[in-house]
C-alpha cells in the first residue's frame, strides 16, 4: 500500500525540498503551511506518516504551536507515524514531542539519507492501532507465548538490560514496549532506534549528539539518542547490523552510563534502560568477527527469545480474525467467514514473514476478496502452503527463505525497495540476505 505522508511546515523552500526527495519513494506527499488547515485534511484521510514542524509564528521558538498539532494527530483513530523537524535542537523540546507520540525526530537542515531512513523506519514501525497492536502482537494461548510473557513480566520492574531475539515479523519492538509499559520507567520515553539504518559517519552524532560546529553541517547543538531518552528507555533494534567501529562506541558508553556528544569537552551521564533486538542467529551472535563479546555480555543480561509464527501455528486463527476484522473495519468492507480450507492452508503455510507477514496477507485479502468467503488465493501467499515440521532444520528453513526472497524479487520485477517492504525487512538486511544466498 502506498505511503500516504504529510509535511507541515511554514517554510516553503524546506517543505519543497524535503517532497521532491520523499515523492522519489512515495508518490502521495502533501504540503501544508498552517496548523490550522490539518483538521480539515483530517477530515479527508489520515496520512501513514507527518513531518511536523514546530514553530509557525514567527518569533515564536518555544514549540507549542507543533506540540498542539501533534496532540490533535495523535488522537485520530489510526494515529500517523510523527517525525518531528525543528531548527532549534532544544533537548526538552525533542523530549516532549518523544513523550507525546512523536516516532523520532530531525533538526534542520537534514542529512537526505537520515530523513529517507526516518521516513522508512517509521513506516515499518507504524502498526494498525497501538493499543490494539501490542494485544495482537502478544495474542495467543500457546505455551510458547504463554512463557514470554511470563518473562517480560518478571523482568520488566528490574533494571536489567534484556536482548529480544526473533526472526523479522515476530514483535521484537512490541515485546520491548511491553518491558516499558510494565516497568518503573512507563511514564518517561521509549525510543526505538534503527541501529541497522545509521549511517557509520554520523553513528556518533546520532547516538550521543553534538555541538554547534562540531563539524560542516552541525549548525546548532543537537541532542543523541541516548539524552533523548533519559529517564526511560531506549530500544536498539537490529544491533546485529552494526559495524564492530560502532559496537566498540557503544560498549563504553554503556561501561561508563555516560556520553560525550560531538564537538564537547566534558561528558554527560546518561540514566537509560537498554533493550535491544535482532534477528541474528544467536551462533553468528557469539561469532567475535560479527560482535564483540563484551557488548554482547553487556546487552543479554536476560534473553527473551520470540517464537517465530510456525512454532505457535494454534495461535494463527485468532490472529487471523483480529486482523481481518481490523481491515474490514478500516476499509469499510463486508465481514466475510474464513473458508476452512484457507484456514487449513494458512495454518500450514510457513510463514517465513511471521506475524508482520499474515497481517500485510489479511489486508491483501480484505482489500481483494470478492467471494462470500475468503479463500486462500485472495492472501497472496508467496510460497506453497505446505506443513512445516515444528523444528525444521537449518537447510530447509534457508530454502525457504531463498525462494520467499526470489518469489517477492520476481513479483517487485527486481525492484529492491518494493521486494524489501512485502518481505517486511529493510533494505540493507535485504542485500544481506541477497549475498547470503548467492541471489
Amino acid at each position: 500500500m502506498t505511503a500516504r505522508i504529510l509535511i507541515l511546515d511554514d517554510d516553503a523552500d524546506v517543505a519543497c525540498a524535503a517532497r521532491l526527495l520523499l515523492r522519489r519513494r512515495h508518490p502521495d506527499v502533501t504540503v501544508l503551511d498552517d496548523p490550522a488547515d490539518l483538521p480539515a485534511l483530517l477530515a479527508r484521510a489520515v496520512p501513514d506518516v507527518v513531518l511536523l514542524d514546530f514553530n509557525f509564528t514567527p518569533g515564536r521558538t518555544d514549540g507549542a504551536e507543533g506540540l498542539a498539532a501533534l496532540d490533535l494527530l495523535r488522537r485520530q483513530p489510526r494515529a500517523p507515524a510523527v517525525i518531528a523537524l525543528t531548527a532549534y535542537a532544544d533537548v526538552p523540546l525533542a523530549v516532549e514531542a518523544l513523550k507525546r507520540g512523536a516516532a523520532d525526530f530531525l533538526t534542520k537542515p537534514w542529512d537526505n539519507a537520515r530523513l529517507l531512513a526516518a521516513v522508512e523506519g517509521a513506516l515499518a514501525r507504524r502498526t494498525p492501532a497501538p493499543a490494539a497492536a501490542a494485544t495482537s502482537a502478544l495474542m495467543g494461548d500457546s505455551a510458547p507465548m504463554q512463557a514470554v510473557r511470563a518473562m517480560i513480566a518478571s523482568v520488566a520492574p528490574t533494571e536489567a538490560n534484556v536482548l529480544v531475539l526473533g526472526e523479522n515479523g515476530v514483535g521484537k519492538e512490541l515485546v520491548a514496549r511491553a518491558i516499558h509499559q510494565a516497568s518503573r520507567r512507563a511514564a518517561h520515553t521509549f525510543l526505538a532506534v534503527d541501529m541497522g539504518t545509521l549511517p557509520e559517519a554520523t553513528f556518533e552524532s546520532e547516538l550521543f549528539g553534538h555541538r554547534r560546529g562540531a563539524f560542516t553541517d552541525a549548525k546548532s547543538d543537537r541532542p543523541g539518542r541516548f539524552q533523548a531518552a533519559r529517564g526511560g528507555t531506549l530500544f536498539l533494534d537490529e544491533i546485529g547490523n552494526m559495524p564492530l567501529a560502532g559496537q566498540a562506541k557503544l560498549l563504553t558508553a554503556l561501561e561508563r552510563r555516560e556520553v560525550t556528544p560531538l564537538g564537547a569537552d566534558r561528558p554527560e551521564s546518561v540514566d537509560v534502560r537498554i533493550v535491544s533486538a535482532t534477528n541474528l542467529d544467536e551462533a553468528r551472535l557469539f561469532d567475535p568477527a560479527v560482535f564483540r563479546p563484551d557488548l554482547l555480555f553487556r546487552l543479554n543480561t536476560i534473553v527473551i527469545r520470540v517464537p517465530p509464527l510456525r512454532e505457535r501455528r494454534a495461535d494463527i486463527p485468532a490472529l487471523l480474525r483480529h486482523y481481518l476484522s481490523h481491515y474490514e473495519a478500516q476499509y469499510g468492507r463486508p465481514a466475510r467467514a474464513l473458508a476452512p480450507a484457507a484456514l487449513a492452508a494458512l495454518q500450514a503455510h510457513a510463514w517465513p514473514g511471521n506475524v508482520r507477514a499474515l497481517r500485510h496477507a489479511c489486508e491483501r485479502a480484505v482489500i481483494l476478496a470478492g467471494g462470500a468467503d475468503y479463500q486462500v488465493d485472495d492472501f497472496g501467499l508467496l510460497a506453497p502452503a505446505a506443513p512445516t515440521p515444528t523444528a525444521a532444520p537449518a537447510a530447509t528453513l534457508n530454502t525457504l527463505e531463498r525462494d520467499a526472497i526470489a518469489a517477492a524479487l520476481t513479483q517487485a520485477q527486481g525492484n529492491i525497495s518494493h521486494a524489501a517492504k512485502m518481505l517486511g525487512v529493510s533494505r540493507a538486511a535485504l542485500y544481506r540476505k541477497l549475498d547470503k544466498h548467492g541471489i
